[in-house]
């Protein structure tokens, strides 16, 4: 059966921009190798981006986060050079966690999905644990070299958590 490759919110205010940081940096490069060998192994390749409209500082999460991102429209909402490729789905998603992505990965039957991207302790953990649950018989991975959470020991937990919670960390 077929696998994904899930890219979570490489965008350029995560890597670049407002909040991005020098871990997200360091993956950018073999991320984009991964993506190819995904891509050449013949598995799908999903990416989704956070998004957010002018009024995001009068939402709850810009109330808690009030750092303008991912305003849709922008640069800083884009993927990053380099790593779309023709074909792949793209989601975007105006929280954490995506329902429409789990759904999508339930509707497409496959066997396993890897997550992969920003952040780890944030919408890594909040997809990886959707999906999960919504697919309870699929092999969920989170790939730890190609994840970068908002902290390292914000990340270290988000994978002790995902662990915890039958997510495979390779």
């Amino acid at each position: 059966m077929k696998g994904a490759l899930i890219v979570v919110d490489m965008q350029n205010d995560f890597i670049f921009g407002s909040l991005g940081s020098a871990e997200a940096e360091k993956i950018l490069a073999p991320l984009k190798a991964r993506i190819q060998a995904a891509r050449k192994a013949g598995d799908d390749v999903i990416f989704t981006r956070d998004t957010h409209g002018k009024e995001y500082l009068s939402t709850p999460e810009g109330k808690k986060l009030p750092v303008p991102h991912c305003i849709k429209g922008t640069e800083g909402h884009e993927l990053a050079d380099g790593l779309y490729i023709e074909g792949a789905k793209l989601i975007d998603k105006p929280t954490f966690g995506s329902f429409e992505l789990a759904e999508y990965v339930k509707k497409q039957g496959y066997a396993k999905v890897e997550l992969v991207g920003v952040c780890t302790d944030i919408c890594v953990v909040s997809n990886a644990l959707l999906i999960k649950t919504t697919c309870p018989e699929t092999e969920v991975a989170v790939n730890a070299a190609l994840t970068a959470g908002t902290s390292k020991e914000a990340h270290e937990a988000a994978l002790l958590t995902m662990r915890s919670c039958q997510v495979e960390i390779v």
